[in-house]
């Protein structure tokens, strides 16, 4: 098949959500948001992570790292806080911790739809 202007067709090429890209780590994100509801989605999307790390540009690649980060601290938070539970703290922590994991997400989102790099991956906070 061939384009009277632009000579021979290239094959339909289709989005590969699952290879290193920014349309991977877009998908990385809304699997954590989703995690929050359904568990597992938050493990397929780490390990999603970890398979593609160092294997994009490295605007995305700061994505990759603040999606790695985001995942384990707000495991870590999100243990502690479930330990404290029983005392009234452990309660507020947890809505914290769910508050802070979301605002992660959505600033990646944001920065990712902007084509723009994260300024700080490996910081702690947003």
């Amino acid at each position: 098949m061939s384009d009277i202007n632009n000579g021979p067709t290239a094959p339909r090429q289709t989005d590969r959500w699952l290879e290193p890209g920014a349309t991977n780590a877009q998908v990385i994100y809304i699997l954590y948001l989703a995690g929050l509801v359904i568990g597992i989605s938050g493990l397929v999307g780490i390990v999603l992570a970890y398979i593609n790390r160092g294997k994009s540009e490295a605007w995305v690649e700061t994505h990759y790292t603040w999606l790695i980060r985001t995942f384990w601290i707000g495991l870590l938070y999100g243990i502690i806080s479930l330990l404290l539970i029983f005392l009234v703290i452990g309660v507020f922590m947890l809505f914290a911790v769910a508050v802070w994991f979301i605002a992660r997400c959505i600033i990646g989102l944001q920065a990712l739809g902007r084509g723009e790099p994260i300024r700080n991956p490996n910081g702690w906070f947003i």
